[in-house]
């Protein structure tokens, strides 16, 4: 296979991942907390043997989106939507993660939990308590939790140390490595969600784009092999 070739196959694959990825977001445009997610791609130019050289591209990075999700109002008391670039601390056990999606709910025990029964963590990092007999629960804007006038605790806000860090698990959670901190900056929303920032009607138009630009490198792949196959033929004939 000659370099042109080679090129427009890495193309193909990278325009494969994309379509994965741009199906994926359509999916969860209307999952709680869900942030959408990009192909950066990247090219890779190799001289060989100090002759012509190869070029090959590669769609490996996956770029999450941070833009603000619209606000949706549920009037649920165990419900929060996060205003700026907070995330709510959950723990899992493959350890603590960051989370947009903010519909809790509590456990047999009076623990406020995910709809997966994760543990949601306040600001130092301890699973948040709720007694049996709160009937009046309500939150302010830094987290603080109070029932019936009595302080209950306050719900973990933090931000990624490094934004680039951070790794997709499971739809709505993330994982970071770099670290993260208290962010006091976020304000927290009783009563309401964040929606999935997905923007459907742009990623129907960018899956379109997509298929489309496939289909014409799959073109030209077909267009490749007639063209070394009549090469060949011609070849034979004249050998």
């Amino acid at each position: 296979m000659d370099n042109a070739g080679y090129t427009t196959l890495t193309r193909q694959s990278g325009l494969m991942r994309e379509m994965q990825v741009v199906a994926n977001n359509i999916a969860n445009s209307a999952t709680t907390g869900f942030r959408s997610e990009g192909i950066m791609f990247s090219e890779h130019v190799n001289r060989i043997d100090g002759g012509a050289s190869l070029s090959m591209a590669s769609a490996n990075v996956k770029n999450t989106s941070m833009e603000q999700g619209a606000l949706t109002k549920t009037g649920g008391q165990l419900d929060f939507a996060i205003e700026g670039e907070g995330f709510f601390l959950i723990n899992t056990p493959a350890g603590e993660r960051l989370t947009r999606s903010g519909s809790f709910s509590l456990s047999a025990a009076g623990d406020l939990v995910t709809h997966d029964g994760f543990a949601v963590l306040d600001a130092g990092g301890a699973p948040l308590f709720v007694p049996p007999d709160a009937t009046d629960l309500s939150v302010s804007a830094d987290g603080t939790m109070s029932a019936d006038g009595r302080l209950i605790g306050q719900l973990g806000v933090v931000r990624p140390v490094d934004m680039t860090d951070l790794s997709r698990e499971d739809g709505v959670m993330f994982r970071t490595d770099a670290g993260f901190e208290a962010d006091p900056e976020s304000r927290i929303v009783q009563g309401f969600v964040e929606n999935s920032n997905v923007n459907p009607m742009a990623q129907i138009a960018r899956m379109i784009e997509v298929q489309r630009a496939y289909e014409m490198g799959q073109s030209f792949m077909e267009s490749e092999h007639e063209r070394i196959k009549t090469a060949i033929q011609t070849f034979i004939k004249r050998g």
